[in-house]
Order: C-alpha cells, then structure tokens, then sequence
C-alpha cells in the first residue's frame, strides 16, 4: 500500500507548528515556534501579539519543517489544518497558509478539530484500541469521550465552568506563580504535602466536571490566611490543590470506564503532561486491568503533529474541505 504523507500545520493558540507525519504514526519532522517568553511578561496569552507572532513564523516553520524531513510540499500527499476550536486570529493565519499550500499544489485539504488533534496525538504512541474512552484535559477542556472506531466521537461528560488546565493557571496565579501555571504548580505541589482542607468539586455519579467551586475555595483560603495575617504554605497548597483536583478526575474517568465497560483508555491535552495526574490514572488502571495510552510529554501540548496523524485518519476516511473551509473560535468535536 502506497504510503501517506500528511503536512498539518497547528497555530491555535500561542504555538506556530508544523509536521510531517507517516500513515498516522510516524513523526518525519516537527518545527515550532513558541510565544512562551512573550506572553509571560502579560501572565497570559494576549490573543493580538499571538495572531501577529504568527504571520512572522508560519512561513519560516514551514520551510524549517520540510527541511528537515527533506522533503519537498510536492512529496506530501495532503495537507491537514487546525480549523477550531482556539483563538480566531491565530487560527486564520494557519488556515489561510493551508489553504494556499493546498492550492498551489493542488494537494487536498484537510479540516482537524483541536481535541481531534489531541486524541490523535497517541496514535504517535501506539495503535488506538477500540472501543475507548478519552480523558481529555487541557486549558479551555474536560472530556469525557466514548470512540467505537476512528473519528466516532460520544460526549460523555463535560466541565460545567471552568476547565481543568484554566483553573491550575488561575491558582497558579492566586500563588503567584509565574506563568506558564500549571508545570510550575505541578512542580512546587512535590515539595509540599496535602495540608488544606479543599472541597472535592461535583463528587457525584455523573460524567461531568466542575472546577470553579475548588478554584474560589483556594482564592478565599489564600485571602482569608493573608487577612489573618498569617503565611501560606504555597508548596502544601499545591499539593492539597492537586489532590482534590486529581482526585476528582481520575473518579470520574473510572466511573465511566466501569460504566460502559470499556477498558482502554486514552488521555489527551495539555494537562496530560501532569505528573501526578500521570501517576494516579497510571495506579488507577493497572488496579482496574485497563489498557492506558498517555501522548510522550512533547506530544500534550499543542503541535502540529497530532493534527497530521488526525489528518491521516480524516483522509483515510474521505474528509475533505473546500476553500469555503474557515476558522472557529468554538466549535463541537465531530
């Protein structure tokens, strides 16, 4: 069987990427360009500097890209693009120089949801085992999806409020912890030890998930401690943080496992990259005989080689767009 080279180019957000990938599972070449340094002297990404740092890099990964796979765009047999959900102005840029690759060379163009994208980052681990169930954590979600087969996607459960990877940057900030939040929290939390009393969000049967509740909770016990004059602990609070937050997450994602009876399970986004969230749903699934597949850490955050083993699978099963295709800043997984 002739093989399949999918060019994807991923700029949702803050990272401007650009892979290609090898019938869904072979990574030749990635090249990104990051924005971390920029946006941490506003403690968040500023959607306009983003949308601007795009236009400077899109061209010049892409060329880096093909250079090192030393290959050329006439190689390639489709080229794959995030098309939502994300920030609006940093997904045109890579919508629009997907479309005029696709156009030049006439090499057909392929639409990759984000958490597609996500979810599809461990097929650059290993073959997905179906049926599944997808935990996906990143900053704007938290799923719970049920696959019976490629692009077969069932909501399960979702977050109510906040989302997982936005509530450790916001307590992150409350901390003082500069950003990027989350890594930085994940790494104080293994200094300190689960002192503070936090409420388990939404501990209830369903699917669905809430953190706004634990978020105000760490936000009034930092607040209230600080009027009392009184120091906090910021390794412990990260621990307690973690606890309750993981604590919440792995439950969830067991109940619906032994719900639907399905043993294999997928984690996807950027939140993946936590360790303790690793290591607990790690202890949970082998007490539970469930097959686990977590993304290599380079492989959680945002890039463009989940969107071409996406888009592998996406052109295998004759998805197509025209040049009518546009971005979203929100859009359901489909």
């Amino acid at each position: 069987m002739k093989d399949v080279y999918i060019l994807g180019i991923e700029s949702s957000c803050d990272e401007t990427s650009c892979s290609i990938v090898k019938n869904g599972t072979v990574e030749l070449a990635t090249s990104t360009s990051t924005q971390i340094d920029i946006h941490e002297n506003f403690g968040g990404v500023v959607p306009e500097i983003a949308s601007r740092e795009h236009v400077k890099n899109i061209t010049l990964v892409i060329e880096d890209c093909l250079r090192k796979a030393n290959m050329k765009i006439e190689d390639v047999t489709a080229i794959a693009i995030t098309y939502g959900p994300g920030l609006i102005g940093s997904l045109l840029v890579g919508m629009q120089a997907a479309k005029t690759l696709s156009y030049i060379y006439n090499k057909p163009l392929i639409p990759v949801h984000h958490i597609a994208g996500h979810i599809y980052a461990n097929s650059l681990v290993e073959e997905l085992k179906f049926p599944l169930i997808a935990l996906v954590v990143s900053g704007g979600h938290t799923e719970l999806i049920k696959m019976t087969d490629h692009f077969n996607f069932e909501k399960l459960g979702g977050t109510l409020d906040d989302a997982i990877g936005e509530c450790y940057d916001k307590v992150a900030r409350v901390m003082g912890l500069p950003y990027p939040g989350g890594p930085k929290l994940d790494k104080l939390s293994k200094e300190g030890k689960p002192t503070y009393k936090l409420p388990i969000p939404l501990n209830d049967d369903s699917y669905n998930f809430s953190f706004s509740g634990l978020k105000s909770a760490v936000i009034n016990l930092n607040h209230n401690e600080e009027q009392k004059g009184n120091e906090i602990n910021k390794a412990d609070l990260a621990a307690s943080f973690q606890k309750v937050a993981v604590t919440s997450i792995v439950s969830k994602t067991k109940t619906a496992l032994k719900d639907y009876n399905i043993n294999n399970l997928i984690v996807a986004g950027g939140v993946a990259a936590n360790s303790i969230l690793r290591e607990a749903l790690t202890d949970m699934c082998n007490e539970n005989n469930i097959h686990l597949s977590i993304p290599l850490l380079k492989y959680c955050t945002d890039n463009a080689a989940m969107i071409a083993s996406a888009g592998y699978y996406a052109y295998k099963l004759g998805r197509r767009a025209d040049y009518h295709l546009n971005s979203l800043s929100t859009t359901s997984l489909q």
